[in-house]
């Protein structure tokens, strides 16, 4: 897999959802390094941890997981002979738990998946190193009980602290006048009093410190400073017996080191395999059947990335044989634009790589075949810095894939032929077709040429398919069809939306040569769906505005003034622009909408209500504001004072039709 591929396919975005759902910094760093297994073995096996992972977190719960990031630090102080601090030696004692606490988990997993269960043989047990550690650490410190010699120095400590507050406080209260505060204060590791600064020589001691104004000094008392020597000398033995402590401990974790890392080994296996198991879970994943064939097969597919209430399934097949016993290894996909096409390309390639990292899929069944390679051409790839068009760019990775491609590939090829001439770009893309089959690949590719739907028809191994198109609400349905060819839809879109029949008829003949007086196929329009769209005669006749397009005769439409309100905030489907309501839907089914400032009329069937008006504006809001012109508006504000001849407010009623 080439990092085109990876990027085309948006396979990072599936590793980064795999990696929110890792806790160990080591299993986050080799699932952003993942790539599909070459081995059917390798590819099952991880696939079926995958699926008792799964079912294990379904049946027991979530695992005892850790993110061992200070345990990973403890282990490098380790190896570089250092010693740990407490808070090091506690991750380790946490460890521990967590691994027994693991291998307690996979006891009860046993009856979900028994492969996974005895991954905790592989988990020692190291309790005895996490009771040393529980003892001789408590709160983020080396504890009293850690040794006796410890335990003796800070006895020591607090009773000569004890015997030195005693002084202090007696000398607070003999010396009251003279002291700025009436408490002991700790400066600079020693026990002072607070002195006002012109009575310091009523005080015999030494000045540890002063206040920032200098109107303050803080003294230690003659009678204290022999005291807190000892406590000092005392200090010095203390650190020494927790460095004794810490170093013995640390001792015994190194002893330790082979079996804790051999846990930390199996725990981020744990993490890796579960990583996957709750990613099948927050995309309503299955396991794929992984064959060594040479067939895809996919009912209700998802892709992963998009709205999984409002995606529609897919259903798609290739590498199979059909009634005949012919081998199908391409499939040709036509439809309109934005129908999908696309769509189902990147559905088929993600879901090849996802399976063969063990991943599950969202489908209702699925099985895939061993690829050594998917190769796609998915984008345009413009490059201004590489000053390559959009032609150039295609015919890069075109020739990239043919140096490449083999049978054993799976090659994904979108708008193949595009970006040129169509006459050359439909030779290209007949050639590169063929080429690849010659090579084996399996192959699926979009197209608009009728030429290359004809070649897919009359070339063994071939098969069309087209994308279902709703031609009463000129709408995509996003569903794949094999075995039938699609059309662009453009002629008849135009002529739904009110092109005149006899331009749409020129149109085709054009389309397909046939314009000087050649036998034409007609074009296949129902006259009962257009029933509401006058001919062209008849509106030159009756010398109807632009924007009347229903004939008066014709059957009424109901009235539909309400459906929507002036500045209501719509949606224009299928180009899903954002538009505001300008004018109310007419007497022919038009409502007007404004996009960027300037203003079209649309068929109501294709608007959508997003938020109505009065979510967004006051009742009295001036809705000049948004369609009006500067100009106008200011002419209408002078002509509300007085009459002015010179002052001419525009309309424009003839808007076009979108």
């Amino acid at each position: 897999m080439t990092g085109n591929t990876h990027r085309e396919l948006e396979f990072n975005k599936i590793l980064e959802m795999l990696r929110e759902q890792a806790l160990s910094d080591k299993v986050k760093e080799r699932i952003e390094l993942m790539r599909p297994y070459m081995n059917e073995r390798e590819a099952i096996r991880h696939m079926e941890d995958t699926t008792m992972a799964r079912k294990t977190l379904e049946t027991v719960g979530n695992p005892p997981l850790a993110s061992m990031t200070e345990l990973l630090m403890a282990v490098e102080m380790i190896e570089m002979n250092g010693m740990l601090n407490p808070e090091q030696l506690v991750a380790v004692a946490v460890f521990i738990s967590t691994c027994n606490r693991m291998k307690n988990y996979l006891k009860r997993a046993a009856s979900a998946s028994e492969s996974i269960s005895n991954t905790g043989y592989s988990i020692s047990d190291l309790s005895a190193l996490q009771g040393e550690i529980e003892v001789s650490i408590r709160n983020g410190r080396v504890d009293d009980k850690a040794s006796s010699e410890l335990s003796s120095v800070r006895k020591k400590i607090a009773m000569l602290t004890d015997k030195a507050k005693d002084r202090l406080n007696s000398i607070l209260k003999s010396n009251e006048q003279y002291l700025s505060d009436g408490f002991i204060v700790s400066r600079n590791g020693k026990l002072t009093i607070a002195v006002k600064r012109e009575y310091r020589s009523r005080i015999p001691g030494s000045v540890i410190d002063k206040s920032n104004t200098g109107g303050t000094v803080f003294i230690e008392p003659d009678s204290v400073g022999k005291i807190q020597s000892e406590i000092a000398n005392l200090l010095v033995e203390e650190d020494i017996e927790i460095k004794k402590v810490l170093y013995t401990l640390t001792a015994m974790v190194e002893d330790e080191l082979p079996r804790i890392k051999i846990n930390m080994e199996a725990m981020e296996t744990l993490d890796f395999i579960f990583a996957k198991a709750k990613l099948s879970i927050q995309m309503k994943g299955i396991p794929a059947e992984i064959t060594g064939g040479s067939s895809i097969e996919l009912t209700g597919g998802r892709h992963p990335l998009l709205d999984s209430g409002k995606v529609i399934p897919l259903d798609f097949r290739i590498g199979y044989r059909d009634s005949s016993g012919e081998l199908i290894k391409a499939i040709i996909i036509t439809g309109p634009n934005t129908g999908g096409k696309t769509v189902v390309l990147k559905t088929v390639g993600l879901f090849s790589l996802m399976v063969q990292c063990g991943l599950h899929i969202p489908a209702e069944k699925a099985s895939f075949c061993m690829r050594n390679m998917v190769l796609c051409d998915i984008g345009d790839g413009q490059s201004i810095t590489e000053n390559l068009s959009t032609f150039s760019s295609h015919m890069t990775r075109i020739i990239n894939i043919l140096e490449t491609a083999d049978d054993q590939s799976l090659v994904l090829l979108d708008e193949l032929g595009s970006g040129t001439d169509p006459t050359e770009g439909m030779g290209i893309a007949a050639v590169v077709l063929e080429e690849m089959m010659k090579r084996g690949c399996l192959i699926a590719a979009t197209t608009h040429y009728p030429e290359i739907k004809d070649f897919a028809r009359n070339t063994a191994g071939f098969i069309n398919a087209r994308m279902a198109f709703d031609r009463e609400n000129l709408a995509p349905l996003y569903r794949l069809e094999i075995g039938e060819a699609g059309e662009s839809c453009a002629l008849y879109i135009a002529r739904r939306i009110g092109l005149s029949l006899d331009i749409v008829e020129r149109a085709h003949r054009a389309a397909y040569h046939q314009y000087k007086g050649n036998t034409v196929k007609p074009l296949e329009f129902n006259a009962s769906e257009f029933s509401g769209i006058a001919n062209t005669e008849r509106r030159k006749a009756v010398k109807k505005p632009r924007l009347s397009l229903i004939d008066k005769d014709k059957t009424e439409t109901p009235d539909l003034s309400d459906k929507f309100a002036i500045g209501d905030s719509v949606m224009v489907h299928p180009q899903e622009y954002t538009a505001i309501v300008f004018r109310k839907v007419d007497k022919n089914g038009m409502v007007g909408v404004q996009i960027k400032k300037k203003k079209y009329l649309v068929n109501h069937k294709r608007v959508e209500l997003k938020i109505p008006a009065g979510e967004l504006y006051p009742d009295d809001y001036d809705f000049s504001i948004i369609f009006d012109t500067v100009d106008n508006r200011k002419a209408k504000h002078r002509m509300t004072k007085r009459h002015r001849e010179d002052l001419v407010v525009t309309f424009d009623e003839e808007y076009e039709i979108l």
